[in-house]
């Protein structure tokens, strides 16, 4: 991946020399920042179920390394096995709702937006994709032109850790070869930032408007991403 890499850029202030920090590689989530975010579809689904706001939140962070969705996401329980599982979680916690329909709110849409920057890091940088997913990237159709964009994919299905463990992280920093003050890294969820910035790593957290993320993943690279 070393051929991507790019050298410290000088840069004059008043008069003076410093050096702007550099990066060899861009880190992404998928869910919330290349894909629409499930947590808005979790709202919409919420609502409909007459569940109160952030219900599906609530149950995921419940023993949240080993709950349901967190042995789903590690491929340790099927499908069958997750409805189950994460519908007894959810009756322990007062809340009665589908596991087949919150697994429905994973299919978002791509932003085209983001897609873009991503294409345009992948001309100069090393990037990678790390996601907790429940099936393989590889086999949804619609995602085929954006992934090959990416060096390097991290599944949690596949690798069998997920994020926010550090193994997640070191396993995409080997992968991609690069050390974590290298990378620049977005994701949606403050708690998979956490211990990436603890790493090393410059974190971007991704709202809402996503668009305010690029610009400083921009203002970090110092390119134009748009």
């Amino acid at each position: 991946m070393c051929e991507k890499r790019r050298a410290c850029r000088e840069v004059r202030t008043a008069g003076r020399r410093s050096v702007q920090a550099v990066f060899d590689a861009v880190f992404f989530d998928f869910g919330g920042v290349i894909l629409s975010s499930p947590f808005e579809a979790f709202a919409v689904y919420e609502q409909r179920a007459g569940l109160p706001p952030d219900a599906v939140r609530t149950i995921n962070a419940t023993n949240a390394d080993h709950n349901a969705w967190a042995r789903f996401e590690r491929s340790e329980i099927g499908i069958d096995e997750f409805v189950a599982a994460f519908e007894a979680e959810s009756r322990d916690l007062g809340y009665d709702l589908s596991g087949a329909d919150v697994l429905a709110c994973l299919d978002g849409e791509l932003r085209a937006e983001m897609v873009d920057v991503v294409r345009k890091c992948s001309e100069h940088y090393t990037t990678a994709l790390l996601t907790n997913n429940v099936i393989s990237m590889e086999s949804t159709e619609r995602f085929v032109d954006v992934l090959s964009y990416f060096d390097v994919i991290v599944e949690s299905s596949k690798v069998g850790v997920r994020k926010p463990q550090d193994e997640f992280y070191e396993m995409a920093c080997a992968l991609a070869g690069v050390e974590p003050e290298g990378v620049v890294f977005l994701d949606d969820l403050g708690v998979n930032l956490k211990p990436a910035r603890a790493m090393g790593m410059t974190t971007i957290k991704v709202g809402a408007d996503y668009r305010i993320a690029i610009a400083e993943l921009e203002h970090h690279l110092g390119i134009s991403l748009r």
